[in-house]
């Protein structure tokens, strides 16, 4: 995989997964869109792990500074 994924857009992820993480654990939301949001935190903060984005690949974005 090649990397598609500036830093500006990992420590963006990192923090809106830690968010949603903290939103999550400590009650505030809960139900089905406490689960979505934890799914979709899990997803953020894999992505920003391995700076690769599987929505971006389609569409030609990157977010990585030129070489």
């Amino acid at each position: 995989m090649k990397k598609n994924m500036g830093s500006a857009d990992r420590i963006i992820r990192i923090i809106l997964a830690a968010l949603m993480a903290v939103l999550y654990f400590t009650g505030t939301v809960s139900g089905t869109l406490g689960l979505v949001l934890l799914i979709l935190a899990a997803v953020f903060l894999l992505t920003s792990l391995i700076s690769f984005c599987p929505l971006y690949a389609p569409f030609g974005i990157s977010t990585c500074p030129k070489k």
